[in-house]
């Protein structure tokens, strides 16, 4: 948002690339500070960065662009249970699982800005290892009626919930969870029209590789028409400590 101030009415995010520096304090202010790095005709670029007490914690760069027409093609969502039907599955699961220990996950989910039901409840929150593969259906859980500038902001921060998870699913059982050190390395995000948030959102996951304490994880949104808005990469931090290393070795 910080950027996108900078521009005109009409320019619009297409692509940011984020750094996460170092950890932040969600009980301190943030400062952001916007350095202008060019503007043409069709494109400006703005670099972004976070600080807290004068250290950088997150650094992004940002591209806007006039709106053009042109060319288009995009592939297709996979066929997914629907919302309804997702819903009906994730209330299930939890009749079933009332006493799981990853409960207070759950109960920290719901109470999140972001309304989120997974395709499969037992692979997000369940034990079992699965392939590095997941789903969502996500929008805000109060309306915003945001503009379109807003809307690319939280479906930017929306991006950054599930993803890091694609990564571990492959490896890692529910007890030895907790043992995994995570954090989001880098975040890049295309966005290939505007969303509204408000509405339900898709979002499909996967992770095509992991390895040296670092996890690649990408991923699509889609409206419920099956549009797709937004592309999503990450690398993550995905190491594991104390019985999950000695594992490895």
């Amino acid at each position: 948002m910080a950027a996108s101030l900078e521009e005109g009415s009409e320019r619009l995010a297409h692509s940011l690339h984020c750094y996460f520096l170092k950890p932040g304090n969600a009980e301190e202010p943030v400062d952001y500070r916007v350095t202008h790095l060019t503007s043409g005709r069709s494109f400006s670029i703005r670099r972004v960065e976070a600080l807290q007490d004068e250290v950088v914690i997150f650094s992004m760069i940002a591209s806007f662009q006039h709106p053009e027409t042109g060319f288009t093609h995009q592939d297709a969502a996979r066929d997914v249970p629907t919302v309804e039907q997702a819903s009906a599955n994730l209330k299930n699961w939890l009749d079933q699982h009332s006493d799981s220990p990853i409960r207070p996950v759950i109960d920290r989910i719901s109470k999140r800005p972001i309304e989120i039901i997974p395709l499969d409840a037992s692979v997000l929150m369940g034990s079992a290892a699965h392939e590095a593969n997941s789903g969502a259906w996500m929008r805000m859980r109060e309306p915003a009626q945001a503009g379109p500038r807003m809307n690319r902001a939280l479906l930017s921060y929306a991006s950054d919930m599930l993803l890091l998870r694609n990564a571990i699913l492959p490896h890692v059982q529910e007890s030895s969870r907790r043992e995994l050190q995570t954090a989001s390395l880098d975040h890049a995000i295309w966005f290939h029209d505007t969303p509204d948030f408000d509405q339900w959102h898709l979002f499909l996951m996967e992770s095509p590789w992991a390895g040296g304490a670092r996890g690649l994880n990408r991923g699509h949104f889609f409206t419920q028409d099956g549009r797709m808005i937004a592309t999503v990469t990450q690398e993550s931090l995905m190491r594991p400590t104390g019985e999950s290393r000695k594992s490895l070795t």
